[in-house]
């Protein structure tokens, strides 16, 4: 993602979360409404954003190669977002691929070129670094892909996120010989009042403004966009692009109701 990262008290809880899960080599499920920041925040907690050309191309090394290998070493875990027609073949190959490149990666870390001897590299090559696997879109999995991760769970000893929208936990609950593995479910939800602030504070500053809640304009921002976002995290990040567009058309500096809803009526929105 192009836009700075937000560290919102949601994402807070999913870290602590992910941590427990991890902790504990069980499974967890997150569920929560489309666009709230699930994905951001999973990709946050893997480092995927500084991971994924490298993990996915895995073309010739560079010098700053470390930096990601250190970061993989911190996490120790998988991202991985089936897609619509993925196979329990294919889920098994890709997660096995990226399985192996991450660690690998982790193991250039813990021991670089040159600095092991032939007895320990024996020993820790082949290790299985990985600690958790997070798969994102999980509605996508079908009943023998959803066994073959409980059997890689079960086999490997390598804890499970799986992620989705409201109503996952009832649909895995079809499946007893997975859901009696689980250990925790987690609700991401919508920013709330204080979050809200916190994120359009952001924005505010960085079209050089001030947000003053006491002030009868910028509090009446706060309520359109409150009204028009209901704390969706995606629906705001992009309705802020339409907002700077408006007043940079207009030749304004100010962020008003009109504006808003001037940028409001651009957007197509859908919010669950």
């Amino acid at each position: 993602m192009s836009q700075r990262f937000i560290v919102t008290k949601e994402h807070r809880r999913f870290t602590e979360f992910a941590d427990a899960v991890r902790r504990g080599h069980t499974i967890g499920l997150c569920f929560g409404s489309a666009g709230g920041g699930k994905t951001l925040s999973a990709r946050r907690y893997a480092h995927y954003e500084k991971a994924h050309d490298l993990l996915t191309y895995w073309g010739p090394r560079s010098d700053d190669d470390a930096k990601i290998y250190a970061a993989l070493n911190r996490s120790r875990t998988v991202l991985y977002t089936p897609s619509v027609l993925t196979t329990p073949r294919t889920l098994k190959d890709e997660l096995t691929q990226a399985i192996t490149r991450t660690n690998m990666c982790i193991e250039q870390h813990l021991v670089p070129p040159g600095t092991a001897t032939p007895e320990a590299w024996g020993w820790r090559h082949g290790r299985n670094y990985v600690e958790l696997i997070i798969v994102d879109e999980a509605e996508r999995l079908r009943p023998a892909a959803l066994e073959l991760l409980r059997d890689r769970y079960d086999r490997d000893d390598i804890a499970l996120i799986l992620i989705g929208m409201p109503g996952l936990e009832k649909q895995f609950s079809h499946y007893p010989q997975f859901y009696s593995r689980v250990g925790f479910a987690h609700q991401y939800r919508p920013l709330g009042q204080d979050e809200l602030l916190f994120v359009l504070e952001r924005h505010w500053r960085s079209l050089g403004n001030t947000l003053d809640p006491d002030d009868f304009t910028d509090a009446q921002a706060i309520a359109a966009i409150a009204r028009i976002t209901r704390g969706n995290f995606r629906l705001l990040e992009r309705l802020f692009p339409q907002i700077q567009r408006v007043l940079k058309i207009n030749e304004l500096d100010t962020i008003t109701n009109d504006v808003i809803e001037a940028a409001q009526s651009t957007l197509v929105i859908g919010v669950t």
